[in-house]
């Protein structure tokens, strides 16, 4: 298979998105100035700013997603991946997501929750793309496993608890205060409807990464309303439960996926 213009084009749009979600990451959390993430939206994005936001040290998974997102970066402007036929299927929707990224942080810091709200379901959208496209096939190597099913997959599980945590805190900004009297109910169905889209993705996808990037948040939202603000012990005990869920549905999916190679 010979390389076109178009797979120089695309590795190239790739390295212009990781450059731009660095500097959007940059500008939005506050690099040059300013509040950090935490403070932007008066504190609505912060670990206390919804009964589904996870604990500050829930986020250090940013760290792992930005390093695999550099990573792949990378190894995919080496001339041996130029035609691949993986990257071709992606890379573009790799790009889209780096910038979607970085608008979110951009969008949190200049604009409003609502601007957060679209971005970040439309980075997840654009992830879930990615996860599907990868499953027509699997990987052919440590380096194929590693950066594109673990860095992607990382990235839509913490992306999909994410979008929930974002949307829980623009709600709890616009509706009456009178609902939260029923936070805990809310809270747990909202919980539910994540484990069953979780498993199935699970299941469906067979692949593990992304259950443990989802579990590893959920873990987290309940640490923070086991031992923080706001406080709820049965979302904090259902956040657990899921957590646990899903992980078990990622193993099976894994295994049946090592079964149906074998």
């Amino acid at each position: 298979m010979q390389s076109t213009g178009r797979d120089i084009a695309r590795q190239s749009t790739i390295i212009a998105a990781a450059v731009f979600m660095i500097i959007g990451a940059a500008v939005g959390g506050g690099a040059f100035g300013g509040e950090s993430v935490a403070e932007l939206q008066n504190g609505a994005l912060s670990a206390e700013g919804s009964y589904l936001a996870p604990a500050g040290p829930a986020f250090a998974i940013w760290s792992v997603i930005y390093l695999g997102l550099a990573a792949y970066t990378v190894w995919q402007a080496l001339p041996a991946q130029r035609d691949s036929t993986r990257q071709r299927a992606i890379g573009w929707w790799v790009a889209a997501s780096m910038v979607l990224n970085g608008l979110w942080l951009v969008t949190a810091r200049y604009l409003n929750l609502v601007a957060t709200v679209i971005v970040i379901a439309a980075l997840l959208a654009v992830l879930a793309r990615i996860i599907v496209t990868l499953g027509r096939d699997r990987a052919s190597g440590v380096l194929d496993l590693t950066l594109f099913e673990g860095t992607m997959g990382l990235h839509f599980g913490w992306v999909t608890i994410a979008t929930v945590a974002n949307t829980a805190a623009w709600l709890t900004q616009t509706l009456p205060a009178e609902l939260g009297e029923q936070a805990d109910a809310w809270g747990i169905g909202v919980l539910v409807v994540v484990a069953v889209i979780a498993v199935a993705s699970a299941l469906v996808t067979r692949r593990l990464a992304p259950a443990l990037a989802t579990s590893w948040g959920l873990v987290w939202l309940a640490v923070g309303r086991l031992g923080g603000e706001p406080q709820s012990t049965p979302i904090g005990v259902t956040a657990l439960v899921v957590a646990a869920v899903i992980v078990v549905a990622g193993v099976i999916g894994m295994l049946r996926a090592r079964r149906a190679v074998r």
